[in-house]
């Protein structure tokens, strides 16, 4: 078992004693007191076409990701379709992406842009397994147009090359506002996962091992 399996063991193992403290011990104090009723959870700015599920789903979770990431490459590759096939599709988590390219990377603002661009015409799926598939390759030589193309129809192509080069203001202010969000839970490192769930939120930083997150994330639904 790898050290990064055995840490985000550890860590997720903690927020799920932090839950059943919430959950069970927290409220056995007040026994005699009914349990507030759970707040909903309000969403800034988000993107209808970067968004999966259902709204009304019991648990939302925000994912600040940066596509030049290693990490987040893991995680996509080693998490994400099992959570986008177990618990999003059927509507028990609501999956919010957020753009948070870090500063050392010198093209994940770049792949940003690219990815949103995509998102408007209704690729973002695609254009997002394509970056993190590559990852390796444009990495080194920046060539993410080359790696969106290779995708994407020619005439899917050419609106994607138009936003970017068009409305590269617009998307800039779009992921600093996916930023400025991400620094109010004060993420410093990506992926950072944010959870939403019974009126409570559960941030944390780093990759997740599906296992782990699937215990977690039963957690929280059970206590609906």
């Amino acid at each position: 078992m790898s050290w990064q399996r055995i840490q985000a063991g550890v860590i997720a193992l903690g927020l799920l004693a932090t839950v059943t403290y919430l959950s069970l011990g927290g409220r056995a104090a007040n026994a005699a007191s009914p349990a507030p009723k759970p707040q909903a959870v309000i969403l800034a700015d988000v993107d209808p076409h970067k968004a999966f599920g259902q709204k009304s789903a019991p648990v939302v979770l925000e994912i600040f990701s940066d596509f030049q990431c290693p990490a987040c490459r893991q995680y996509y590759l080693g998490t994400n379709r099992q959570l986008l096939d177990n618990f999003v599709n059927t509507g028990k988590v609501y999956l919010i992406h957020r753009d948070f390219p870090l500063p050392m990377h010198a093209y994940s603002r770049l792949a940003a842009r690219y990815s949103r661009a995509a998102a408007q015409i209704g690729k973002f799926e695609k254009v997002e397994d394509a970056l993190f598939q590559n990852q390796q390759k444009w990495d080194q030589t920046g060539d993410i147009d080359g790696i969106v193309a290779s995708v994407l129809t020619s005439a899917e192509m050419t609106k994607v090359r138009a936003l970017v080069k068009n409305d590269s203001a617009k998307m800039d202010a779009l992921i600093e506002k996916d930023v400025a969000l991400g620094r109010t839970y004060n993420v410093s490192q990506t992926p950072t996962s944010i959870f939403h769930a019974n009126g409570q939120t559960y941030p944390y930083g780093g990759g997740i091992d599906y296992q782990f997150l699937k215990q977690f994330l039963d957690q929280l639904i059970g206590q609906k």
